[in-house]
């Protein structure tokens, strides 16, 4: 008998226990531009995502977008100015980051999910609002801090066995559209969800403790001791102050994955190894 074939067989059957655990759990997922960067890497994804829907999972996508956002700025000759690194959004920007990732990204990732078996159902956080937002700094213009959130439209998509795939992008009191931080967005709706699993996929490998290795195992309190030392550092930070605010408002456990890596989710779900870092509240 083929070997490979044996080894996909004890690989299924190890499996089993993480599929039993996870049925009927909602997972929240990042996505960044790693996975979109190339037609076989979101493929992958796709795959990953539908097969996790298969074994009873209920997956929620996040997707970014900058790059591209950046590519039809440019094309568009529209000029940006930036605040200490930070994109000022007006309401030329805006148009454009609206059109990038509920249109092109969103639109991207439904498909492939589609191609590869699953329902998927576009959406931003201004649909059935699902995400209401405040401005964060009015030097920054239309960008936006998520305050009231709504998850009952994600409710519904799961009762249907469909996969949520979320641009982030909220509504303010007044009809306003508001650009908010990939990250961010994820960590709130994950909040709002009281997921199982928030899981950030990243372009690393993880949290590194003071000599570059990577924690595998984490609580908020050791995040907050690292954070203080200076062992977190750069844009780690935003990371994992996403983690501790969704893990504040009710996540399980969020677990910073390098997502260049075939099959990170999976991986983290359901093997003994995992992969990345797992935050947990204590």
């Amino acid at each position: 008998m083929n070997r490979d074939w044996i080894a996909t067989a004890r690989t299924l059957s190890q499996a089993l226990p993480y599929m039993q655990r996870y049925a009927g759990a909602t997972v929240v997922i990042k996505l960044g531009g790693h996975a979109m960067g190339s037609d076989q890497a979101m493929k992958n994804f796709a795959n990953d995502v539908v097969l996790m829907r298969q074994v009873g999972v209920n997956p929620v996508i996040i997707h970014g977008g900058g790059p591209m956002i950046n590519e039809m700025l440019q094309r568009l000759n529209i000029k940006s100015n930036f605040i200490d690194g930070k994109r000022v959004t007006d309401h030329a920007t805006m148009e454009v980051v609206e059109m990038v990732l509920s249109g092109v990204v969103n639109k991207k990732i439904v498909q492939a999910i589609n191609v590869a078996g699953g329902r998927a159902v576009g959406l931003s956080g201004k649909d059935a609002n699902l995400m209401i937002c405040e401005q964060t700094d009015q030097d920054l213009g239309l960008v936006g801090t998520p305050k009231q959130m709504d998850p009952s439209i994600l409710r519904t998509l799961f009762d249907q066995s469909m996969i949520p795939v979320i641009a982030p992008l909220g509504a303010g009191h007044k009809g306003e559209t508001y650009n908010v931080n990939g990250d961010t967005a994820a960590g709130a709706i994950a909040g709002a969800l009281k997921a199982d699993r928030l899981l950030l996929l990243t372009d690393v490998s993880g949290v590194k403790n003071d000599i570059g290795e990577v924690v595998t195992d984490l609580t908020a309190s050791q995040i907050r001791k690292m954070t203080l030392d200076g062992t977190i550092s750069g844009g780690m930070i935003p990371k994992t102050e996403t983690a501790l605010d969704a893990i504040a408002s009710g996540v399980r456990a969020v677990v910073i994955i390098d997502g260049r890596a075939s099959n990170a989710c999976l991986l983290e779900l359901f093997t003994d190894h995992g992969a990345g870092s797992i935050i947990r509240p204590r």
